[in-house]
């Protein structure tokens, strides 16, 4: 049985993603194995995050790069950084 990860660890990941410690799609299917777990309860931060994550290798369809770019990455770390905050 999976141990569901805390906020410190889904963080932990966008800071990885971030530094070019984790590659993108790692990141999604990391995040994709938490999100379809029907059994778990999430609080809404960690919810909101990793939903994020699931998903962050999607292509942008025009560029050939990502639909959020590396840019919008770094905003999402500090949006939850900010969050975690409060």
């Amino acid at each position: 049985m999976d141990v569901q990860p805390t906020l410190d660890e889904i963080e932990d990941r966008f800071v990885a993603l971030v530094e070019g410690r984790l590659s993108r799609d790692d990141a999604d299917r990391w995040a994709a194995h938490w999100v379809t777990k029907s059994d778990l309860a999430w609080g809404d931060l960690e919810w909101w995050a990793l939903n994020l994550l699931h998903g962050v290798d999607l292509p942008a369809s025009a560029t050939g790069g990502f639909l959020h770019d590396d840019e919008q990455v770094l905003a999402w770390l500090g949006e939850l950084r900010l969050r975690r905050a409060v």
